[in-house]
This record gives C-alpha cells, sequence and structure tokens, in this order.
C-alpha cells in the first residue's frame, strides 16, 4: 500500500477488528497512513488532529525520532530475553526510573503487556496478597458500575460497563460493585470536579456490611473514568475510599492505565489527587504507544508480605512471555527521557485551564447535556436520539474525521485527550471542529 491510497482499493475482509462496528465501519473505513506532532494522516492524505492521543497513549505526540531510534537500536542488540528465571539490565533500569517518579512508596513494578494484563496482575496480587497476610477468607473483589479495567476475566468481571459484560456470561464468582459517581442532575457542566457525590463512597460500606470486610481483598476503581465517557470523582471521594478501604483492611487499587503519565498534570492521578492506593494498574503512555507495554506498581506493604519463605521459592507464580521485553523497556526509557526533558508529567497542569475554557464554551449547542473535565482530560455529551442511543454521537465523529478531528466516541459522549504537547491553538481547533459538526448533526 502507498502512502496516500484510496480506501476502496484496501482489501478489509481478513482483520476482525476490536470494539468495531465491522460491518458498518467496512462500508466506508477511516483508515490512518501516518502520523506526526499532533496529527493523523489519512490514506487519501488528509490532516487530522488527533484530540485523543490515540487511545489515550500517544502522550509525547506522534513520529517521536528518539523513540524509534532506541527500539532499533535495541533490535540490533538483544531483540529478546526471558525474565523468567533470567534477565537484562534494562528490566532493572527501567523499574528504577518508573518508581523514581511513581507515588511515594509505589516502587515495586511488575511489568505486563496492556492495561488488561495489568488490571488481572493487580487482582491476582492482591488476592495474593490477603493469603499470605493470613487473612484467606478475603477473596471478594470490587469494582464499580461504569467502570472499565480491560478485557481478561477478571478485569470484566470487575468492569462495570454493560456490554463488555453481558455479551460474556461467564464471569469471575465473588464480584460485586459500587455505584457510579455519575450525576447528570446535580453535577451537569461541572468545571473540574463536581461538588456533589463524595457520599457515594459510602456504597462500599454497604457491601463490607453485606459481604463482610473479612471477605473482601480489594476494591478497584479508575481515578477517572474514561472509557465511559471521562468521568471525574466528586470532591473529597477518592479520599473518603481510601478511608473506608484503611477501616476495613481491604486493599485499594487504582487503575491509572488512562490517567497516568501526566493525564492530569502530575505524573499520576495519585499525585493529583494526594491519594495513594496499594497497586497502581499502568500502560498506554508508558512506551507513548509505541511498544505493547504495562506495569503494576505496588507498595512496600504488597510486596513484602510475599517475600517470605524459603528464598528459593517462586513467591508469585504469575508472569508473561513478554513481561519487561528488552526493546519495550528501551521504548519506555526513551519515553521516560522525552517526559522528563519536555516536562511533559506536569505541562497538562499549565494548560489545563486553557482546555477547560474552551470545552464549555460548547455549552449552550444544540443537543449538549453536559461537558466535563478535569487536566487534560474531557467530554462533551449529547441527548440520546428517541430508540437510537449512540447514534448521533456516532454521526458527530463520523462528521469530526471527516473535516479533520479524531477523537473516541462513548455513546453519545465524545471522550477527548490531545496529546500532551497540545498548544492552545490545536485546543481552538478540537473545539471549532467539534463544536461546528454538533450544529450540523441533528
Amino acid at each position: 500500500m502507498t502512502l496516500h491510497q484510496k480506501p476502496n482499493t484496501i482489501k478489509l475482509d481478513s482483520f476482525w477488528m476490536p470494539f468495531t462496528a465491522n460491518r458498518q465501519f467496512k462500508q466506508a473505513p477511516r483508515l490512518f497512513a501516518s502520523a506526526e506532532g499532533m496529527y493523523y494522516t489519512s490514506v487519501d492524505g488528509r490532516q487530522v488532529i488527533d484530540g485523543s492521543a490515540g487511545l489515550w497513549c500517544v502522550n509525547a505526540g506522534h513520529g517521536r525520532r528518539q523513540i524509534a531510534a532506541a527500539v532499533e537500536r535495541q533490535l540490533m542488540t538483544l531483540d529478546f530475553a526471558p525474565t523468567f528465571q533470567m534477565g537484562h539490565p534494562l528490566a532493572f533500569d527501567f523499574a528504577e526510573r518508573l518508581a523514581e517518579i511513581a507515588p511515594n512508596g509505589l516502587d515495586r513494578v511488575f511489568f505486563t503487556n496492556s492495561g488488561s494484563e495489568s488490571a488481572d496482575t493487580a487482582l491476582k496480587i492482591a488476592l495474593a496478597y490477603q493469603r499470605a497476610a493470613g487473612q484467606p477468607t478475603r477473596t471478594r473483589l470490587i469494582g464499580r458500575e461504569r467502570g472499565y479495567h480491560g478485557v481478561g476475566f477478571g478485569g470484566m468481571s470487575v468492569g462495570g460497563m454493560v456490554n463488555n459484560r453481558k455479551g460474556f456470561p461467564v464471569h469471575l464468582p465473588y464480584v460485586d460493585h459500587i455505584r457510579h459517581t455519575f450525576d447528570l442532575a446535580r453535577n451537569a457542566f461541572a468545571r473540574d470536579l463536581p461538588a456533589h457525590g463524595a457520599e457515594l463512597a459510602d456504597d462500599l460500606e454497604r457491601l463490607v456490611a453485606l459481604h463482610g470486610a473479612e471477605t473482601i481483598a480489594a476494591v478497584i476503581v479508575e481515578p477517572v473514568p474514561g472509557s465511559t465517557g471521562v468521568l471525574p470523582p466528586p470532591q473529597g471521594y477518592l479520599q473518603r475510599l481510601r478511608q473506608i478501604c484503611d477501616r476495613h483492611g481491604i486493599l485499594l487499587i487504582f487503575d491509572e492505565v488512562i490517567t497516568g503519565f501526566g493525564r492530569l498534570g502530575a505524573p499520576f492521578a495519585a499525585q493529583y489527587f494526594g491519594v495513594t492506593p496499594d497497586l497502581m494498574t499502568t500502560a498506554k503512555g508508558i512506551t507513548n504507544g509505541t511498544i505493547p507495554c504495562g506495569a503494576v506498581f505496588a507498595s512496600r506493604k504488597v510486596h513484602d508480605a510475599l517475600m517470605t519463605g524459603p528464598e528459593a521459592q517462586i513467591e508469585l507464580f504469575h508472569g508473561y512471555t513478554y513481561s519487561a521485553h528488552p526493546v519495550a523497556c528501551a521504548a519506555g526509557l526513551a519515553t521516560l527521557d522525552i517526559y522528563r526533558d519536555e516536562g511533559l508529567l506536569t505541562r497538562g497542569a499549565e494548560i489545563a485551564g486553557y482546555w477547560r475554557d474552551a470545552l464549555h464554551q460548547l455549552k449552550g449547542l444544540p443537543n449538549v447535556i453536559d461537558i466535563r473535565n478535569v487536566g487534560l482530560m474531557g467530554a462533551v455529551e449529547l441527548a440520546p436520539r428517541k430508540d437510537a442511543a449512540g447514534a448521533r454521537g456516532y454521526e458527530v465523529m463520523v462528521d469530526c474525521f471527516n473535516r479533520g478531528l479524531y477523537m473516541r466516541t462513548s455513546g453519545d459522549a465524545f471522550a477527548m485527550s490531545p496529546p500532551l504537547i497540545v498548544e492552545k491553538s490545536h485546543i481552538d481547533e478540537i473545539v471549532s471542529i467539534l463544536g461546528d459538526a454538533i450544529k450540523r448533526v441533528a
């Protein structure tokens, strides 16, 4: 295929696309051929601004030569090395660099290959910890409604997005969910964190009363749910959830696959909110989206509880062939260099106010029922059509793509998270294209 090619000349049949209405897409495919900085280029040669950092992952922008060079060098030096009973220096270097920017105390790093693997890994570590700590009855895992923790059986089970669950009738046992925090009636058009809803954290007390604290191993939440349409937590909610977990001896897991690596203007959401979990899952921005990689950060308490027994004993029977893959580590180290040298892990704090004000200019446009923002995350939600939820949002998304803007949709909400290199002119462009599309689509 040449760089610029008409979509109708590309054979589309064999690729079964993920999270896509395949038959609908293949009637009018939207295809990217290249990318640089803030922009994709479509196969027919049009520039399309990236309003979602790929899939929340290209935090430093596209086409970073420094990462590509590091990957090439590593492929020609050590293309693969096992990390089962063996190792390579880059894995240890990468873990040390990650620990340096992590929330205080979360300095033990277990490598995975994706957010889904990170979620399932964190859940398994939580169960292993409770057993090692002499609390084997703590086997229950608590998720949250409207949460997303990947597509493994563990993440699907604790996740709370209906369509991710209902097509697969077999879930993990001993799982329950606390209420979500979305409250359109009280918090519509809130700027930054909603004022109402901290008390929703108390729903965990209901599950403690129902099941008994002695049965609950961990609670997993996204500090800011992204896949369900960017839902900033109410003021004080995460702090309250942390207090309840501490009171009942329950581990708190933050899923920071989306919020990690500068998305909110701090390295991690845990630092932004001032709440430190016991385990933290990451992926996406860890390598700027270039090479699949993820990591679970564990507290010393959790890690050290498993470092008991004979020294020759494997402490955690878990891992992946590609855990700490040398090429992924090289990409990750180069990515961390860029984040450090360009100040990208905190740059979001500098431009978040402009981002917030620009998004809220769309208030009052036809069918706009809510606008939400925190850091460099944002969502604009439209009223659904009667008996056709998601149809209006899909049409707006397609119109935006055709006019030069890529962004994620979640039903009738548009979830946006531009690369951290975004300038004010890019924000103006994103908001202008989206606003015009909303006006055009009835």
